[in-house]
């Protein structure tokens, strides 16, 4: 399988448990990994067979801008839902980066994988 990727998405959002972070919205980086297969995108050059990646972006940015979870595990798990379930994928690997969630770490969050290659 191959794997089509987003890399450094930038999203602005309402995210966290305090009250501070509920009054405003803080940057959450993606790195998102899909399962596609081009060889039919790749043997006909028409975008209609391969995993559009700015129509995945556009949704993802959109969905994440409107949302204000309290947990980026929330998050991340309805992230993951709409890629599959709305997408012609098998699989997804995301990383959830939540830069500055703690003074000491340059880099903090969450990776998972659902589905099945």
């Amino acid at each position: 399988m191959d794997i089509i990727f987003l890399g450094g998405l930038e999203v602005d959002t309402v995210i966290g448990i305090y009250d501070w972070e509920r009054s405003i919205k803080q940057k959450i980086i993606l790195d998102i990994e899909m399962a596609f297969d081009i060889k039919k995108a790749a043997a006909t050059d028409d975008i209609a067979h391969t995993l559009d990646y700015k129509t995945v972006s556009d949704r993802i940015v959109a969905f994440m801008e409107a949302s204000e979870f309290y947990l980026v595990e929330t998050l991340i798990e309805e992230i993951a839902k709409i890629l599959l379930n709305e997408f012609p994928i098998p699989w997804v690997k995301i990383v959830l980066n939540k830069k500055g969630a703690i003074s000491r770490a340059r880099d903090v969050g969450i990776i998972i994988e659902r589905g099945q290659i």
